[in-house]
């Protein structure tokens, strides 16, 4: 299937922009344009009406910045407007460099609806005989349409919706649209852990439409988009990009907390998501003695719901930049984070400019926090016998070798890193696991 971004440098993480179509203007690129840039966004949900567009002014700043906008038209299911009354806008976007269209929001959802046609049969045919035609021309116009991300559980429980709708369009044979089509998700915590349902319905097989029994995980949380690509899978026989809204945790849900702990929950959770989509490793805030499980290269943009709204909005205390210039707690730790890893990766960087290898064989080891382990020197005492490598804790000075063993997972040595020294030239081969595994691991080589 072919994806359309860049993701060379896509950081995965985007947000969801103000909750309205009134904040285009040059003065609102000023300011947020170098706080989106801070907080690491690769991606821009926006609003948009379907009767005039965003400004091409706007949208080419966020491009040029690396930015992908992803646009939201959220159209009424009740008498939509026509294809060919949208095309002129759709074109207008390709020619900007959008990617994304987003046409519906949460079909399954009863008040998407109204109640004479929420009540007629076969509500999953009625909605693809609004979305089909859309999707055509979104297609048409060089541009990716997103399957609309569904109400998790909904009026309509909304993994029977989807699977149901998948199965249709490969009945339609539509493979030209579901080549290009992405799918999506509302991916809020409910404040679960971030791994609850991980696995999706193979780990689980318990769970059943409203009702998941006990000792059971469903899909009503982060990891949503492990059970719909199970989905996809089963109706289409491949995954799907995905898009992920909504993502995160909102900062008055966790009402079983002391409200003074809220902000910590709320900053906790979504930089641990922030990491995760980084590929980062990163411990459960709900249990940390596990380590979560990474988000797969399907999941291509996550969006934060929110990064501002307008005073007066129902969403205001949601959004992680407030009036009057304050923020979010959150806000100060993503950047810090953000800030870390552009150090790291300057740093790195550097090491592609070697052309030479002085060194022929380097292991590469770990330092922690608390200092040096002597049990990775006893477990690498016979490959050193065997192979005489050069052996230290420097990656700059690992880079000067043709030949580097790195020993310790990716909470030790990031993938960037590795990556870093095979732009160097070198030939890089990781190994980790526990002691045992490590050393029969070494005795193999």
């Amino acid at each position: 299937m072919e994806q359309k971004p860049d993701l060379n440098h896509n950081t995965r993480i985007g947000f969801h922009y103000f909750p309205d179509t009134l904040h285009y203007r040059e003065t609102d690129l000023q300011v947020w344009l170098p706080e989106l840039r801070d907080l690491g966004a690769s991606w821009l949900t926006m609003w948009s009406s379907y009767e005039r567009a965003i400004p091409e002014s706007f949208i080419h700043a966020l491009t040029a910045a690396g930015i992908q906008p992803i646009i939201q038209f959220s159209l009424p299911l009740v008498n939509p407007p026509a294809p060919h009354d949208l095309k002129p806008l759709l074109d207008s976007y390709a020619r900007w460099g959008v990617q994304y269209i987003d046409l519906f929001d949460r079909p399954n959802s009863r008040s998407a609806w109204s109640s004479g046609t929420w009540a007629q049969q076969d509500l999953v045919e009625r909605f693809l005989d609004r979305f089909v035609p859309l999707a055509d021309v979104v297609q048409k116009s060089g541009l990716a349409p997103v399957f609309p991300a569904l109400e998790p559980g909904g009026s309509y429980w909304d993994t029977a919706f989807l699977h149901t709708a998948l199965e249709s369009l490969a009945r339609r044979n539509l493979d030209g649209l579901l080549s290009q089509m992405a799918l999506s998700a509302y991916a809020w915590t409910g404040e679960r852990s971030l791994n609850w349902g991980a696995g999706g319905p193979e780990r689980w097989p318990g769970a059943r439409p409203y009702f998941t029994p006990t000792n059971e995980e469903d899909h009503r949380g982060f990891r949503i988009f492990d059970w719909y690509q199970s989905i996809a899978r089963s109706a289409l026989g491949h995954t799907c990009p995905m898009i992920l809204f909504g993502v995160g945790s909102a900062l008055d849900q966790a009402i079983s907390q002391p409200p003074s702990l809220n902000p910590l929950i709320h900053t906790q959770t979504n930089l641990t998501i922030g990491q995760l989509l980084a590929g980062e490793e990163a411990d459960d805030p709900a249990n940390p003695e596990k380590c979560l499980e990474p988000v797969p290269p399907e999941v291509i943009a996550a969006n934060f719901w929110l990064l501002a709204a307008a005073p007066g909005s129902p969403s205001l205390s949601q959004a992680w930049f407030q009036p009057e210039g304050n923020t979010l707690t959150v806000v100060g730790a993503f950047k810090q984070w953000i800030a870390n890893r552009e150090k790291k990766q300057a740093k790195t960087i550097k090491l592609n400019d070697l052309k030479v290898h002085p060194i022929a064989h380097y292991v590469l080891l770990p330092v922690y926090e608390w200092g040096v382990a002597d049990w990775h020197l006893d477990i690498i005492r016979p490959f050193m016998k065997k192979h005489q490598p050069t052996v230290g804790y420097s990656l700059e000075e690992a880079a000067y070798a043709a030949h580097v063993t790195v020993i310790g997972n990716h909470h030790s040595f990031p993938e960037e890193s590795l990556e870093a020294l095979r732009q160097a030239g070198c030939q890089v081969e990781r190994i980790s696991g526990d002691g045992t595994s490590i050393a029969t691991q070494l005795a193999e080589r």
